[in-house]
């Protein structure tokens, strides 16, 4: 998917309609049993193992059922709540695949779980953090080469995965430019349309994120190049990251993110304000 599930072409969670190949998941399922063989061992629920390594009930819980990566320094962390048999390290060393996410894509997806802004605008598809599971399966349906079940289960799965961040995640800021014709193409029918307008609506009321609506009346923008992904690193750096067919790349250029930056803020100018993009949104809901 692509960061969006489109950028997350689909491929990574993201961005995007659909994207990379998804990765066979048995390491992870069997690392994640392992994990909750211990944790149950050492009398533990999720959330008091969760709060002793510095963890979410939810993220213990993706990584128990093969959902979710652990971080690099999970095994360090959760050792000696599990008893310091380095188990877990040795267990950790085979687990390499992330089920749903592109290889591609893996990198940006990493620095998305820390960022502390997060901006995107696109054309192409409703970016993967905000997809329905109904308008996310409308595109994994068509995709070519087609999928199989087990295939997009794995994608959406990592896809509502992603979408976490956005509850759990209240200080960083969210941005998101979407161009108004992703709404016009009604993508899965009339009703799945409904109901994402409904959902972008929804997510939109959190204080830390906005939606702009980019109207179809801005006939020349910076967004004619293609969608832009930008996030902002804890120590205050910015990333770019941009997605093709089958590929995917993490810009760290200053120089290019800086140009980025500078195309986001204009599209951002030309997109109407959250309170109009809210009124174009309800409007085009009762057109449907």
């Amino acid at each position: 998917m692509t960061a969006n599930g489109a950028g997350g072409g689909g491929s990574s969670s993201g961005t995007s309609a659909g994207g990379g190949e998804p990765e066979p998941s048995d390491s992870l399922r069997t690392f994640g049993a392992f994990v909750q063989a211990l944790r149950e061992h050492a009398g533990l629920s999720r959330e008091e193992f969760g709060h002793l390594i510095g963890l979410s009930k939810h993220t213990v819980t993706s990584i128990e059922v093969g959902r979710r990566m652990p971080d690099p320094d999970f095994a360090e962390r959760a050792e000696p709540v599990l008893g310091d048999t380095g188990a877990l390290r040795n267990a950790l060393k085979h687990v390499a695949r992330r089920p749903g996410l592109a290889t591609w894509f893996r990198q940006w997806a990493k620095k998305e779980e820390t960022a502390i802004s997060l901006y995107t605008y696109e054309c192409r598809v409703i970016p993967g953090l905000l997809q329905t599971e109904a308008y996310a399966r409308a595109l994994f349906d068509e995709r070519l080469p087609p999928l199989s079940d087990e295939e997009i289960e794995s994608q959406w799965a990592a896809r509502a995965e992603r979408q976490q961040f956005l509850s759990e995640r209240p200080n960083t800021a969210f941005s998101f430019v979407l161009d108004e014709h992703l709404f016009l193409r009604r993508t899965g029918g009339v009703e799945v349309t409904r109901e994402l307008i409904d959902h972008v609506l929804e997510v939109s009321r959190r204080r830390n994120i906005e939606s702009q609506v980019l109207p179809l009346a801005t006939s020349v923008h910076p967004g004619l190049n293609g969608p832009i992904q930008l996030l902002e690193t804890p120590d205050n750096r910015w990333l770019a990251y941009g997605e093709g067919q089958q590929t995917g790349q993490l810009i760290p250029d200053p120089k290019v993110v800086s140009i980025l930056q500078m195309r986001y803020a204009k599209l951002r100018s030309q997109a109407l304000s959250p309170e109009e993009s809210k009124s174009l949104l309800l409007r085009l809901r009762g057109e449907l």
